[in-house]
């Protein structure tokens, strides 16, 4: 382990300066008020659906791109992959190179079937062949149960990381800067809608790749470019030795650590790839054609930043040591912030600082992006899978009025949630979404989009019997109570021994849908496969757009 004098020194080179202090400051109140600005000016004019819903599906593939990629990193992509790369080493870059994959698979199998099947919401895609208010009201209900858990630990998260930025402590002001942050994201989905948050997407994207490049460079810098003199440093400075670069690290303690990894990481990819705040975005292409383009940058941009994560993690245990980040956070949420700095060195220049600035304002607006993109994904659902479709004709200023509404009452939610929630350790949470991702959405959208005989019951099946699986699993893993740094750390009812629910939901989720729609009957499936029939064209080529 690393010495405490050791420890002291290094913890020198992590302390912010109150000139960077007051610099980010200045910089947050600036970022937050151009972005509410550009909000209002690129938000929607008129009471137009495809304007709120799409943006008129006007952006080009190189800004669709990015606002995806946008859509798709999000702060705990950031602050949590930054801390398991730290933290853990090996184990971190498998969880990094599986964000990419996760991306990946939805270029390659999901992105313009869904963009030729969808029209605003998952619950859109789903419905196109399984008419019926049913299958809309489930998929409204998993993209809340999906999507709300991850605001939670994102905007719990806010007040700590401001604290641990500016320097400040006191829970009154860490709520305070929750409240704050939600009425800023809340307002950026209600006003600006899809063009307006994917605005804020690409500035976030280009300002956190653009800063993080450039500490990536510094850190490789002081490693004279040799990758294996980093990875090397970070191994001696990690306390664990050889362990840090094999895999396993991340695990210990469990009863089978490689089957835990295995079932980790193909949940990532399985549930990233599916989470409805990042398949709205293929509703906004105007072309199959268009789609793939945007997601080839999507996918170059998200790889661009791995790359860049694993530099800043790796080198944040090589130049201060993992025990100085573990004191910091336990979860290494703050390795990302540490690491950048500590690439300064203990003299910081004003360019240095103005950079470093730039790192922490990339952060902030991650948070403020992140947040808003999953507000405006849940508000289009409620407002357009369950309120309109009560209505056989509803105006569309009726419905904007209820997807502003539905935005409010989500982010009020949220932030209420947040508020309770913001001590306890939040990875359950993470992981709880990316479990349904895995084990409810995926089923239901590769069985909906290619499996002819699919039936309305078979969705039902995966996606309440998917859902209903993870919620009975989850509060048996090992990140919920068991050890020191679970949500509840002073219980133990901890009886399934693995990280995820995935090992058990995914096959579930899948099984489910199989059994319903063998359920069924055969007549009910041959209807189903001759309605599939007639819009297959549509969905796999996209020989026809219609409207929903």
């Amino acid at each position: 382990m690393t010495q405490p004098g050791a420890i002291r020194a290094a913890a020198t080179i992590t302390e912010f300066s109150g000139d960077a202090q007051t610099m980010s400051l200045v910089a947050f109140t600036a970022v937050a008020t151009i972005t509410l600005l550009l909000c209002v000016m690129t938000g929607p004019d008129r009471d137009d659906l495809d304007e709120f819903y799409t943006g008129y599906r006007s952006l080009s593939p190189l800004r669709n791109g990015l606002a995806i990629a946008g859509d798709y990193i999000s702060a705990a992509t950031v602050l949590g992959t930054g801390g398991v790369i730290a933290l853990c080493g090996y184990d971190g870059i498998v969880l990094a190179l599986s964000t990419a994959l996760s991306l990946m698979l939805l270029m390659f199998l999901l992105a313009e079937p869904l963009r030729n099947a969808g029209r605003f919401t998952m619950g859109d895609a789903l419905a196109r062949r399984m008419p019926g208010r049913g299958a809309r009201i489930a998929a409204c209900a998993v993209t809340l149960a999906a999507l709300l858990p991850m605001m939670l630990v994102q905007l719990a998260g806010t007040g700590q990381l401001l604290a641990f930025i500016l320097g400040f402590s006191g829970d009154s002001v860490k709520t305070a800067c929750i409240i704050g942050m939600g009425a800023l994201m809340i307002s950026y989905a209600a006003i600006g809608g899809m063009k307006g948050t994917a605005l804020i997407q690409i500035l976030k994207i280009v300002m956190l790749v653009g800063s993080g490049a450039v500490v990536a460079v510094l850190i490789m810098n002081r490693f004279d470019w040799n990758p294996g003199a980093l990875f090397d440093a970070a191994a001696e400075q990690s306390g664990v030795g050889p362990a840090f670069l094999q895999s396993g690290l991340q695990f210990t303690g469990g009863a089978s650590p490689r089957l835990d990894m295995i079932t980790s990481e193909l949940t990532v990819v399985l549930g990233g790839a599916c989470l409805p705040h990042v398949t709205m975005r293929m509703y906004t292409a105007s072309s199959a054609r268009q789609v793939r383009r945007s997601m080839s940058w999507a996918v170059s941009s998200v790889a661009v930043f791995v790359l860049v994560i694993t530099v800043i993690g790796f080198g944040a245990t090589a130049l201060i040591g993992r025990a100085v980040i573990a004191q910091a956070d336990p979860q290494g949420n703050t390795a990302y912030l540490l690491g950048s700095r500590a690439a300064f060195g203990p003299d910081v220049s004003t360019a240095e600082t103005l950079l470093f600035t730039t790192v922490t304002t990339a952060i902030f607006l991650t948070v403020l992006a992140s947040v808003a993109g999953m507000i405006l994904a849940c508000a289009n659902s409620l407002a357009h899978d369950v309120f309109a479709a009560r209505v056989r004709e509803m105006s569309p200023r009726r419905e904007m009025l209820l997807a502003r509404l539905s935005a409010l009452a989500v982010g009020v939610l949220a932030v209420f949630l947040a508020t309770l929630v913001q001590h306890r350790s939040l990875q359950p949470l993470v992981t709880f979404s990316f479990c349904l991702g895995a084990s409810a959405l995926a089923p239901a959208l590769v069985y909906s989009l290619f499996w002819r005989r699919y039936t309305r019951t078979g969705l039902l099946c995966t996606l309440i019997g998917g859902s209903l699986a993870v919620l009975l699993l989850m509060p048996g893993t090992n990140l919920v109570s068991g050890s020191p740094a679970s949500a509840f750390p002073d219980a133990d009812f901890n009886w399934f021994p693995f990280t995820t629910t995935g090992l058990v939901t995914i096959p579930l989720g899948f099984a489910f849908g199989w059994l319903g729609t063998v359920a069924s009957g055969r007549e009910k499936a041959e209807e189903q496969r001759r309605q599939y029939e007639a819009v297959e064209g549509w969905i796999l080529a996209g020989a026809v757009r219609k409207g929903s």
